[in-house]
C-alpha cells in the first residue's frame, strides 16, 4: 500500500512539473514571438514612412502583447492559483519585509 501512495505522489508532482514547464515554455514563447512580430511590425511602418516613435507606440504593435498577455495571466492563475499570490505564507513575508524595512528606516535616523 506505501508504493501506491507513493506512486500516487510521484504522479502527482509530475503532473505538477510538467503543467509548470509548459507555462514557462508559454511565457518564452509569449515574448519571442511577441518581439519578433513587433520588430517586424515596427520595420515595416518604418519602411512605409513613419518615423521610429510613430511605429513604435502604434496601436497594432502592442495589441498582441495585450490580449495574449490576458491569455497568458490565465494559464499563469490555472498552473499556480491564487494561492501563489494571496497566501498565508505570502502575508507573513510582506509583513516582515515591511516590518524590516520600518526597523532600517528607524535605526537610519537614531544613529
Amino acid at each position: 500500500m506505501v508504493d501506491y501512495t507513493q506512486e500516487e505522489r510521484y504522479k502527482r508532482a509530475k503532473k505538477r512539473v510538467d503543467k509548470i514547464k509548459g507555462f514557462y515554455g508559454h511565457l518564452a514563447g509569449y515574448f519571442i514571438v511577441n518581439t519578433f512580430i513587433s520588430c517586424n511590425k515596427i520595420i515595416r511602418n518604418m519602411n512605409h514612412g513613419e518615423s521610429f516613435s510613430d511605429a513604435f507606440f502604434d496601436f497594432g504593435t502592442f495589441t498582441l502583447w495585450f490580449f495574449w498577455g490576458i491569455g497568458l495571466f490565465f494559464h499563469f492563475y490555472g498552473v499556480f492559483g491564487k494561492k501563489y499570490i494571496f497566501s498565508k505564507d505570502w502575508e507573513q513575508r510582506k509583513m516582515k519585509e515591511f516590518i524590516e524595512k520600518e526597523k532600517a528606516q528607524e535605526s537610519k535616523w537614531q544613529k
